[in-house]
């Protein structure tokens, strides 16, 4: 069976088609679409109408790519960027519409779930009770469990973007007063989860995202080159040397640095404050940076719960538009109780 996957993000789309044989998704083909989303939608704007356009564009080379890879129509969605903006309804209404593409956004909640089964899945039984940790754009997800599923999970408004137009807008470096301000923004939202990571006391703590996966880089991991089972661990004091480092270039220098790529030079720095600062109040002294995330963990529960569980999160979105109520793109899913 091959099937395929698209995830709009904050700056780019990203196709995954893969085959499902002995329900491991091995990816046969990758492809993405460069948007910078994030630097068109201001925080609590609307997605612009060229935006959406070049988003429909994309989504629709996507399906095409897939197509002639040999998959279905992709299982699609979009993250934080489009989820939170005021006019989501009408921008999934066209991008279906123009692309004949289903797709729907998913409550923070449920990006955690999905991203920390495909991290079980890759680090194994043997992890023990896991902890993950991911920083996209909008939002930073963090989720903790013994089994198949997390037993608990936060997604908080804490993405890398999302916190540098609020705090560095406009200052590049940013004044160390504004740093110490992000800091505190991050302590007070992550005051109890964090407790509840620390209280779990995790075995295994791993992180997703590009933006963990760029700061390993920065702090010494191999790079991407060399695939992704080469081992890499991020430890917390590295990050915090590397804050410093950070804090001192302007976003142009920083490009230049091991790791970090022009596109996301500019929201490195809040990233790098979030994951340390994350990792200093859980109590996690490292952790493992795992290729796999939210991607993988759509197709694994497509794998394992049937084509009517994908099927079900469309007819949810379309149900919860019609109503005109709820939380714009939020999707009611119905995740099974976790594992033991």
């Amino acid at each position: 069976m091959r099937m395929s996957v698209v995830d709009v993000g904050s700056n780019t789309v990203r196709l995954v088609v893969a085959d499902a044989e002995g329900g491991v998704p091995l990816p046969v083909h990758t492809a993405k679409w460069r948007l910078r989303l994030s630097e068109q939608v201001p925080p609590g704007g609307d997605v612009p109408d060229e935006a959406v356009r070049r988003l429909c564009q994309a989504v629709t080379a996507a399906a095409r790519t897939a197509e002639r890879w040999g998959a279905a129509t992709p299982l699609a969605f979009a993250t934080a960027v489009v989820r939170s903006a005021p006019n989501c309804r009408e921008v999934l209404r066209t991008v279906r519409a123009e692309t004949g593409v289903p797709i729907c956004t998913l409550p923070g909640e449920v990006e955690a779930e999905l991203t920390f089964l495909g991290a079980r899945r890759w680090m194994g039984w043997r992890s023990g009770p896991l902890a993950l940790l991911d920083i996209g754009g909008g939002s930073l997800e963090v989720a903790f469990g013994r089994g198949r599923l997390p037993d608990f999970v936060a997604s908080l408004p804490l993405g890398a973007n999302r916190l540098t137009h609020e705090f560095f807008h406009g200052q590049d470096p940013p004044s160390p007063d504004s740093i110490k301000a992000l800091r505190r923004k991050v302590r007070h939202q992550l005051r109890d989860v964090s407790a509840r990571i620390r209280w779990e006391g995790p075995r295994t703590a791993v992180a997703t995202s590009r933006t963990f996966q760029q700061l390993s880089r920065l702090c010494g991991s191999a790079p991407g080159r060399h695939g992704p089972f080469v081992e890499r661990e991020l430890r917390c004091a590295d990050l915090g040397e590397a804050i410093t480092r950070l804090a001192a270039l302007p976003a142009a220098q920083r490009a230049t640095l091991p790791g970090i790529s022009a596109p996301r030079a500019t929201q490195s720095l809040a990233g790098a404050l979030v994951g340390h600062t994350t990792m200093k109040l859980a109590g996690l002294k490292s952790v493992t940076i795992c290729p796999w995330a939210i991607r993988e963990g759509v197709l694994l529960r497509h794998i394992e719960d049937g084509p009517a569980w994908w099927s079900e999160v469309s007819r949810d979105v379309e149900a919860t538009e019609s109503a005109g109520s709820g939380t714009p793109g939020a999707v009611p899913l119905r995740i099974a109780a976790p594992a033991r």
